[in-house]
């Protein structure tokens, strides 16, 4: 496990594509319960860990995922994920269709409604006005590209159920390895070329700007995109 910023209130560490944020029925240790046995263990704790979940990631995405260690942290910081103020949150994108090849500065904005299948788990584009969906919006801009692919940087604006993967397959242009949305094959490690690359926020008790950055994952498409990012 890799920690990526610690302090008395808030913990984030790099997510894999094998981990999993919280419990559930596959029955798999959750990232949540290791970030807990590391602080016992480092700070001698005696009983029970406080450890707050403030958001998720999907099992196959990598990158940044923040955590509480204080009730006072988990509550402000449940507060700015649910309204999306004093907290940004960029993700990178390795798709093999680019929506526009031309590296730019702008960024262009994705507007759905997306509805959830609970039994497919999975999410769809649907007309405005659908029973259940959900106003979904996100911005993206072409970063770095290769021969083949397509380095994309996201913003998003709110946060629906595998809202990425959707809207982008929505554009035509599936995530890498997402065979749910689309891509033509899986990935070597079986992850999804989804990675939440940074998260900025102002600390929930201290007031600072935080700003925690996730290394891309070990892999050689990725650290040639990152290479070929225009300085």
């Amino acid at each position: 496990m890799q920690i990526l910023y610690e302090d008395n209130h808030i913990i984030a560490v790099s997510k894999t594509c094998h981990e999993i944020v919280q419990g559930d029925k596959t029955g798999d240790t959750p990232l949540s319960e290791t970030v807990k046995a590391y602080i016992k263990e480092k700070y001698q704790k005696p009983g029970d860990v406080f450890l707050g979940v403030t958001h998720r990631l999907d099992r196959p995405t990598t990158g940044v995922v923040l955590f509480a260690r204080t009730s006072k942290a988990l509550s402000r910081l449940n507060e700015m994920f649910k309204s999306h103020e004093k907290i940004r949150k960029t993700y990178w994108a390795i798709v093999q269709t680019a929506p526009n090849s031309l590296i730019t500065s702008s960024p262009h904005r994705l507007e759905h409604y997306l509805w959830r299948n609970e039994k497919q788990n999975k999410s769809f584009v649907v007309k405005p006005g659908t029973k259940d969906a959900k106003h979904a919006v996100l911005s993206y801009k072409t970063i770095a590209q290769s021969d083949r692919y397509t380095l994309l940087e996201i913003n998003l604006e709110t946060g629906r159920h595998h809202q990425i993967r959707c809207q982008l397959a929505a554009l035509g242009c599936p995530i890498r390895g997402d065979l749910k949305y689309g891509a033509k094959r899986s990935n070597p490690d079986g992850g999804i070329s989804l990675h939440a690359r940074k998260i900025e926020f102002i600390h929930p008790v201290s007031k600072l700007p935080i700003v925690i950055t996730a290394p891309i994952p070990e892999d050689t498409l990725w650290r040639t995109l990152e290479n070929n990012i225009p300085l």
